[in-house]
């Protein structure tokens, strides 16, 4: 009989996990690919001019999802509506001088500036060569309040060099960057010269980092009265002491102007852990019009970067809503929040944190979504995948649940590639995810990698894999239903 008894009760126990799984899909399903199709196609349209943010199609797009959130019922968090206004500035083409013994070196040509710092009127310094920044060349060498030049390590990222920073650690007061090969430097500085003069910051005051300085080979071997195969030559032979010092002249003076933009926010309250709270993010703005564009078409209408990740935290709210009204609603609060200024530096989301609309330490987990429309080379061929990046850094359960959920209902390819701490591109720390996670707050960030078209025109709806873009926002909404009705907050276990 006992025996009997505790079989019921395991009957019992297993119809209700079936049941939750069933309640669970059951709201999953009103992500449609139709639907996401719908909205990404006014998101990205000509019409919205590219999203660029603090522009008219930026705002366009912000009304269209406040509207949205308004016909779910969803509540308006910002003194009522959907809307936190975020002040930004933009930081017009600075005025930068460069020159060396052989004279002033002309800008895009010769050298590129990267950056929102200032010098003091025209400064003066002392040019080391320093090979590759090994500690083995650095070795004896002083660069406090130094200008030097370092070869960039081809393999990885050209803005977050590992000699890059240990130089400025060591006190180097400028460092100017060698490309591999004078090609290199063309392709950099022309992307460089693409984001010149639209650069927007929180602030308009220049940062105490002067920037990124980067030469060419061919220019390095004139500030040093030398030749690139020298240069490299004396890496080779372990002689990069022996380079003799120049002289570096450098001139920086940034210009702002003030610009509006505003993080689209959407609340869904909770039932009996209300006061805790999940936070969804996408980034809905873009880079906007490009005349500098081949071909005739100039709008970057970002259809997958990010309108793919805004119409799926769009239709993941719809899911929560009609979850809610039917009595499912979830036992914690979720904010649905679709930042502004990715491109520009991770500024909305950076603005949210620093002034939250609800207790940061009250906040559980952030969902972020990054591009999530597409298929990149890696995967042409592959079963339905995403790269799922950040899951496992601050908390083991959130790692853990992430894994058993798609397991269990979306059975997506989790590609942890990007998620290597020593992966070239460092892109946990390049989408929004990153301001919460540097606030100890777990996170996952689900992102389709990096194709031909990203910030391109040719970024078109035309090119969306709707019914893999919908699994992919299926495979959010279920993790989210997860952590937001789960007994037990996700802990940050991690440091």
């Amino acid at each position: 009989m006992k025996k009997q008894f505790l079989s019921f009760l395991l009957l019992l126990s297993g119809l209700a996990a079936l049941a939750q799984d069933q309640v669970a899909t059951q709201y999953a399903g009103l992500i449609t690919s139709q639907d996401l199709k719908a909205n990404l196609s006014i998101l990205a349209s000509d019409a919205l001019e590219g999203r660029e943010t603090g522009k008219r199609g930026q705002k366009m797009a912000a009304a269209f999802i406040s509207a949205y959130f308004e016909d779910l019922g969803l509540a308006g968090p910002v003194n009522g509506g959907y809307q936190q206004p975020v002040e930004l500035f933009t930081m017009e083409a600075p005025a930068v001088t460069l020159a060396g013994q052989s004279g002033a070196l002309e800008l895009h040509k010769e050298f590129s500036y990267y950056g929102s710092g200032q010098t003091n009127g025209t400064e003066n310094f002392t040019l080391l060569f320093v090979g590759k920044g090994t500690d083995e060349e650095l070795t004896g060498l002083d660069v406090k309040g130094k200008a030097v030049a370092v070869f960039l390590d081809a393999n990885a990222s050209m803005r977050r060099n590992p000699a890059i920073t240990k130089l400025r650690e060591k006190g180097a007061s400028v460092v100017l960057a060698i490309n591999d090969a004078d090609s290199e430097f063309s392709e950099l500085s022309a992307m460089i010269q693409s984001y010149t003069g639209g650069q927007v910051s929180l602030s308009n005051k220049p940062s105490a980092n002067l920037g990124s300085l980067f030469i060419s080979p061919a220019t390095a071997g004139k500030l040093f009265k030398s030749t690139p195969d020298k240069l490299k030559k004396a890496i080779a032979d372990k002689k990069v002491a022996k380079v003799k010092p120049a002289t570096l002249s450098v001139s920086v003076k940034q210009n702002y102007s003030p610009l509006k933009s505003s993080n689209v926010l959407g609340y869904l309250e909770g039932t009996d852990k209300k006061d805790e709270l999940l936070v969804i993010t996408a980034h809905y703005d873009h880079i906007g019009i490009d005349e500098n564009a081949k071909g005739d078409d100039k709008i970057n209408n970002g259809a997958d970067d990010d309108g793919s990740g805004t119409v799926s935290v769009m239709q993941i709210a719809k899911a929560f809503v009609e979850a809610k009204k039917n009595g499912k609603g979830p036992r914690r609060s979720i904010l649905f929040m679709l930042v502004t200024g990715e491109e520009k530096g991770l500024l909305g989301s950076d603005y949210y944190t620093q002034h939250p609309i609800f207790p940061l330490e009250n906040t559980v987990v952030n969902l972020n979504i990054d591009m999530v429309g597409r298929r990149d080379p890696q995967h042409k061929d592959s079963a339905p995948y995403v790269y799922v990046i950040g899951s496992d850094r601050l908390s083991a359960e959130l790692h853990s649940l992430s894994e058993t959920t798609n397991n269990t209902y979306t059975k997506l390819l989790f590609d942890y590639t990007y998620n290597a701490e020593s992966h070239p591109d460092r892109i946990y720390y390049r989408s929004d995810h990153w301001n919460f996670a540097k606030n100890n707050i777990p996170i996952i960030f689900y992102l389709d990698g990096i194709h031909e078209d990203y910030h391109q025109p040719s970024d078109e709806v035309e090119k969306i894999e709707f019914d893999l873009m919908a699994q992919r926002a299926k495979c959010v909404f279920h993790t989210a239903w997860e952590i937001a009705n789960r007994e037990g907050r996700i802990k940050a276990d991690k440091k």
